[in-house]
């Protein structure tokens, strides 16, 4: 069977990986139009399951990725100054990036062909859909291939109301899952950080539209936006600033969270 999977984040690369143990004779190219080594997140998080189900399905890949893990039992909320701390959790985290090249390498390995800095978005899916028996559609948030057959996905798209940026900091939180609430001159702005490698934690800040248009966020740059989140959360982190790695957004990157469903039985399906 010859399979296209447009996009080469991990839900693509471990797909392909996947059908690959399942059947070698399979081809199987992957579509990306970033870089082999971009990445515009930070840190990923997988719980215990999630990683006994890693080496259940493939030991290679999941022995070389648990090797770049950060690990922490523990979720602390910070609130009106009080840490309030629930341990026994059981999860960690790797560098997007890390585990990017991880998984390329076993794709590589199992003889996946991968083909970067080709944007599947200039492309009709209905050009792969004749080109290949089957379509896997990993091209992310604003999937094109969701919006394609929205007729027969029916997508329900359920955009939520708060706001937030995906930072990173080396302040590292290396002892728990930690989420930070502030109350500032606008209202509550709250964050969650984890550490994903030995020196760099994800810093997720969030607030409320009303909170967000206040700040005046939208009309900020990244710089800008990044320096009100410092002084916000300065006690928390230290002398250690916030970074971010979205150069490529225009404006301030601020965003809302979407959450997405989609009916059973479809023959192509996204991730």
């Amino acid at each position: 069977m010859r399979i296209a999977c447009l996009g080469g984040g991990p839900a693509g690369l471990y797909f392909a990986i996947s059908m690959k143990l399942q059947d070698p004779s399979h081809e199987i190219v992957v579509f990306e139009r970033n870089r082999a080594d971009d990445t515009f997140g930070w840190g990923v998080v997988l719980s215990d399951e999630t990683l006994d189900n890693l080496a259940a399905n493939d030991p290679v890949s999941a022995e070389r990725i648990s090797k770049h893990f950060a690990y922490w039992d523990d979720i602390a909320v910070v609130h009106n100054g009080v840490k309030t701390v629930s341990t026994g959790h059981g999860f960690c985290g790797i560098g997007r990036r890390q585990l990017l090249i991880l998984l390329q390498e076993r794709a590589r390995e199992l003889g996946v062909e991968m083909r970067f800095e080709t944007d599947v978005q200039e492309t009709s899916v209905d050009e792969y859909r004749r080109e290949f028996d089957m379509v896997l559609a990993a091209d992310g948030l604003n999937s094109r291939t969701r919006q394609t057959y929205a007729e027969h996905f029916k997508p329900d798209i359920d955009v939520r109301a708060c706001k937030f940026v995906w930072l990173g900091t080396r302040q590292t939180f290396n002892d728990a899952f930690t989420f930070i609430f502030e109350k500032t001159e606008h209202g509550w702005v709250w964050a969650h950080a984890y550490q994903f490698d030995k020196d760099t934690a994800t810093f997720i800040v969030e607030c409320s539209e009303a909170t967000w248009q206040a700040f005046g966020f939208g009309e900020l740059n990244q710089q800008e936006s990044i320096a009100i989140c410092e002084r916000i959360f300065a006690k928390h982190l230290g002398s250690h600033a916030l970074m971010t790695n979205a150069n490529h957004i225009r404006g301030s990157a601020w965003i809302n969270f979407p959450g997405y469903s989609a009916s059973a039985g479809a023959s192509i399906t996204w991730c």
